[in-house]
């Protein structure tokens, strides 16, 4: 529980970890778990109270660790269980609490499972679904649409079809299996007894299959989630379960169930109306995507972000919406990934520090848990000449050498290149000058983080009409959120008030906000 007797997870502030980009400590080019317990007191100093780590399982790397080979074992790059067993005591010590992604949908190709499961007459040979019929359940959508056509892949070892929602490397569990389930259940115990505070759980909305339907979000994903949770309740009580579910708000209700399944899932319509309404100068679509989200039940918590370690997806705009985002931030198609956009924060911001703070002071007072991506609080830059999603998790800038002093490896060997331009490489972004510098953007940060009200987490929130659809306003409670996303100064009419924090100035029931400025305030009491 919080101090306010809370939910821990509703007045934390979350900060997602690459750990294979985070900090090498021992010289072989990969981030490790060592290297981001030895950088916890930076954490520690920020005022984050949470870390969520990229998957830490064993795993071929095709597709950034999801692609796992083992659900209860380490990457050996990364370290052994005790290496985590460290991480978990020392993070609690200070106070932060560890979430961890596990994969739940899906396994490598490479996993054991699978190559037992390609003989046909092997027991766990019913572990994935087979067909051999590859026209089955085509009502369901391809979600890599630049990468395949089909849900379905031929093995030539099984002589049958294997269906897979994500990569053809990715082969779906079968979760009808009840084998199957008791394992996934097993894996999860195995994570919660080595002592995290949670699991993130990847792709929950594709865990079944039916004939007819689009495969997403169907009865028996949430009677397998409920039998989680009870489990979660009964043995684990205080651990989070947090749903990865791309998916609009009112379709991921169903995954808080009655309080009886995820405590948490991600807000994915948020981040790009905060965009647009940037390419715009209009913010009445941020209003209106908070508006329209659903209430969910009482000890549960929408997860928000501007960026995460994947693309800026844009699967729930209007296509003429899309063409904006695109050509506002994604003219170069390198830039684009599946239907998104693979940039980080501070290059979709042109730099501009102004807006920067004004989209963290938004995502810190948004109605619900923030989640801050490692590196967005110095604005790192992204490398678009990189595969995949990769140009977004490169590695992190800790200070102005050209290795950017997160490893000591010979630079040919690192795990992905450190960035070098002269705009975002170590030189001109890097967190040892922003330490010494308190006018930087890692000091604005901490400082917004500092003063957060804890009741940023838990109040109500409610849209504060200005008259001025540049300006995104609202209350919290007694607290109220005035943010100008315009080039222009704007003055907004309020009730009775005082500034809190921010660039903008307030003055009796009026509050001065320059060109996309912002500011926190408080009811006069």
């Amino acid at each position: 529980m919080s101090s306010e007797g809370k939910p821990w997870f509703q007045t934390a502030v979350f900060y997602e970890v690459a750990v294979h980009s985070f900090f090498d400590s021992n010289a072989d080019g990969t981030g490790d778990i060592a290297g981001l317990t030895s950088k916890l007191d930076y954490l520690e100093w920020l005022g984050v109270t949470a870390l969520w780590l990229l998957p830490i399982l064993p795993s071929p790397m095709k597709d950034g660790g999801y692609d796992v080979s083992d659900l209860t074992g380490v990457r050996s790059e990364f370290g052994t269980l005790d290496d985590v067993r460290t991480l978990l005591e020392q993070a609690h010590a200070r106070g932060i609490a560890v979430v961890t992604d596990f994969v739940v949908n899906h396994t490598s190709d490479q996993h054991p499972w699978f190559i037992e499961a390609r003989d046909p007459d092997s027991p766990r040979h019913d572990w994935y679904v087979w067909s051999d019929d590859n026209t089955r359940f085509s009502d369901a959508r391809v979600i890599f649409v630049d990468t395949h056509d089909s849900n379905w892949s031929w093995d030539d070892v099984a002589r049958q079809y294997y269906w897979h929602r994500f990569f053809d490397h990715q082969p779906d569990l079968n979760y009808t299996n009840p084998q199957v389930r008791d394992a996934v259940l097993d894996a999860i115990r195995f994570w919660l007894d080595l002592g995290f505070d949670g699991l993130r759980l990847d792709a929950v909305p594709y865990l079944f299959e039916e004939e007819g339907t689009n495969c997403e979000n169907l009865p028996a994903t949430h009677e397998y989630l409920k039998e989680i949770r009870s489990m979660i309740d009964r043995e684990y009580p205080g651990a989070v379960l947090l749903a990865e579910a791309n998916q609009l708000p009112e379709d991921l209700l169903p995954y808080f169930g009655d309080g009886d399944e995820c405590h948490m899932a991600f807000h994915f319509p948020v981040m790009p109306s905060l965009f647009l309404a940037l390419a715009t100068g209009d913010a009445t679509g941020i209003s209106a995507t908070l508006e329209a989200t659903p209430h969910i039940p009482a000890g549960t918590q929408w997860a928000m972000f501007v960026r995460n370690h994947d693309e800026l997806t844009l699967e729930m705009v209007t296509d003429t919406e899309r063409d904006v985002l695109y050509a506002a931030y994604a003219p170069d198609p390198q830039m684009r990934k599946n239907i998104g956009i693979r940039r980080r924060l501070a290059p979709l911001l042109g730099g501009d520090r102004r807006k920067l703070d004004m989209l963290n002071a938004v995502l810190l007072s948004l109605p619900g848990t923030p989640v801050i991506y490692y590196g967005d609080e110095i604005g790192m830059g992204d490398d678009i000449a990189l595969p995949d999603r990769d140009g977004v998790r490169t590695p992190m800038q800790w200070d102005s050498s050209s290795t950017g002093g997160w490893s000591g490896a010979d630079p040919d060997h690192f795990y992905l290149p450190v960035i070098t331009d002269e705009v975002y490489g170590t030189r001109s972004v890097n967190v040892e000058d922003q330490i010494s510098d308190e006018s930087s953007p890692l000091h604005a940060l901490r400082s917004m983080i500092g003063h957060r009200p804890q009741a940023f987490g838990t109040t109500p929130f409610e849209t504060i009409e200005t008259g001025d659809q540049a300006v995104l306003a609202y209350t919290r409670g007694r607290y109220s959120v005035v943010a100008n996303f315009s080039p222009d100064q704007r003055t907004v009419a309020v009730e009775s008030v005082e500034k809190i924090t921010g660039p903008g100035v307030a003055d009796g029931t009026t509050v001065v906000l320059p060109p996309f400025g912002w500011a926190w305030l408080i009811t006069r009491g």
